[in-house]
């Protein structure tokens, strides 16, 4: 991934009606029509928020009739598992050292 597709990834996921709509999805994919039955939005905004998705690869399309049928694409979903598991683990190493440095100031304070 680039650091353009990266950080539209983390955008995408960002958004707490995209991740509702990948919870969703991830119960057997849905259309725009199904997903805005369970969300608090139009179906409209419902179809704007599946583009994001699409465009950072997370959601697959299919057309179903007069609709578009969505999908999870699970091997970028797992991609982007990983390296949000990744940041997070580099955010605990830094907090850690923060830490150490902060009992070293106060220990230092002390004596």
């Amino acid at each position: 991934m680039s650091t353009t597709v990266d950080d539209e990834l983390w955008s995408a996921v960002g958004d707490p009606t995209r991740r509702r709509m990948l919870d969703l999805l991830l119960a057997g994919g849905g259309t725009a029509t199904t997903l805005s039955e369970h969300l608090p939005v139009t179906r409209q905004a419902v179809a704007k928020h599946l583009g994001v998705l699409h465009r950072v690869g997370l959601v697959h399309v299919t057309p179903s009739g007069r609709e578009r049928r969505y999908e999870v694409d699970e091997a970028q979903l797992a991609r982007a598992v990983a390296q949000l598991s990744s940041v997070g683990a580099a955010w605990d190493a830094r907090l850690q050292r923060i830490k150490r440095i902060a009992e070293a100031i106060q220990r230092s304070q002390e004596d």
